[in-house]
């Protein structure tokens, strides 16, 4: 494969990834005790782009409440929407501009063919 289109394309399954990793902690942020995750991106072999996707282990709010008879402590989760909701925002904004790249890449070599044909 051309390698260009081999490094866009990574790109695209990594954001893609990366937002599925945000849009999960979204999913759980009313989630007792809920544990978020990062992904994190960096450059792989031949120009490509691998993510690590690791669980972030800070403590949520704690807090007390009744269960019964009975005073229980428990753990909000530690997604904080002011966090997830911008990377999400540049996540997709990634996304569609490896997308443009890519879509302008079979535009020029359609138009390289038709010159050429």
């Amino acid at each position: 494969m051309i390698p260009s289109v081999n490094s866009t394309l990574s790109a695209l399954q990594a954001y893609r990834k990366s937002m599925r990793v945000t849009a999960h902690n979204i999913a759980n942020v009313n989630t007792e005790e809920f544990k978020k995750s990062r992904a994190s991106l960096k450059e792989g072999v031949n120009g490509s782009v691998e993510v690590a996707v690791s669980k972030v282990y800070t403590p949520g709010h704690r807090y007390r409440e009744f269960d019964g008879d009975q005073m229980v402590e428990k753990e909000t989760s530690n997604v904080d929407l002011a966090e997830e909701i911008p990377d999400l925002i540049i996540t997709r904004r990634t996304y569609q501009a490896n997308l443009k790249v890519l879509q302008t890449r079979d535009k020029m070599l359609g138009t390289t063919l038709d010159i050429l044909g």
